[in-house]
């Protein structure tokens, strides 16, 4: 498979702007690419598409690259089918998958990646790229059709993933928790990725990057943290 993947836990670290702490590592994914196909279905906060599709857009264009969205395309199919990569942004996970597959996106968005088409995630965007989206931290305010997600690559990620604070009074669960309920009842490993990191998968081969550590979830095994650097491409052979 000639993936080509960026896979980012958030779209913005504190103190930096939108897709800023990534810049570096988006324009090299998109190199010798000249446009990117923007999916807006998440809608954080409830924003319209086309005021999500601008942010993204006045973004890339600094970035050098134009930007459409794909609400804006006549047939949302072929312009996925046609686009040189793709760009998903954050906001709600549900109701980006509902999306997606009301507008039969699912099978055209598998296809383009297995051929090689970049595809950026951030967020909800990354979440989508999993297996499922059953380690996500958002609320279900809509119900898609099911949950199995993309599957680009055989795992599920838990974005925005936060460690316990030590001297934190909160009695809620954590997500370390959370995630080992969820392996109660599922077997594919799980990502929490930290805010600034990402995962750069080609082919198969999967490169964490940015500052900080990944904290892998494996069922019935305890959690392994992984530096950047190291060899975590045991993930693409999980079933």
């Amino acid at each position: 498979m000639s993936r080509n993947l960026l896979l980012i836990s958030t779209s913005s670290t504190h103190g930096t702007g939108y897709l800023e702490h990534c810049e570096a590592e988006i324009k090299e994914l998109l190199q010798g690419k000249s446009s990117v196909l923007f999916i807006p279905y998440a809608r954080p906060s409830g924003i319209s598409h086309k005021d999500y599709t601008t942010k993204a857009r006045e973004t890339f264009e600094r970035m050098g690259f134009t930007l459409t969205g794909v609400h804006e395309a006549t047939d949302p199919v072929k312009a996925v089918e046609q686009a040189e990569a793709v760009f998903i942004g954050g906001g709600n996970t549900f109701l980006l998958l509902r999306q997606l597959y009301a507008n039969k996106l699912v099978a055209p968005l598998q296809e383009r990646v297995k051929k090689g088409m970049p595809y950026i995630g951030t967020s909800a965007g990354t979440n989508v790229a999993g297996k499922t989206i059953g380690t996500t931290n958002d609320m279900p305010i809509v119900f898609p059709k099911t949950f199995d997600a993309l599957q680009l690559v055989p795992f599920n990620f838990n974005p925005h993933y936060q460690d316990p604070e030590p001297d934190s009074k909160h009695m809620g669960e954590t997500r370390e928790t959370r995630i080992n309920e969820f392996h109660v009842h599922n077997t594919q490993p799980v990502v929490g990725l930290r805010e600034g990191s990402m995962l750069h998968v080609t082919g198969d081969k999967i490169e964490l990057k940015g500052p900080l550590t990944a904290r892998i979830f494996l069922q019935g095994q305890k959690p392994q943290e992984f530096k950047p650097g190291e060899d975590i491409t045991f993930l693409l052979e999980a079933v």
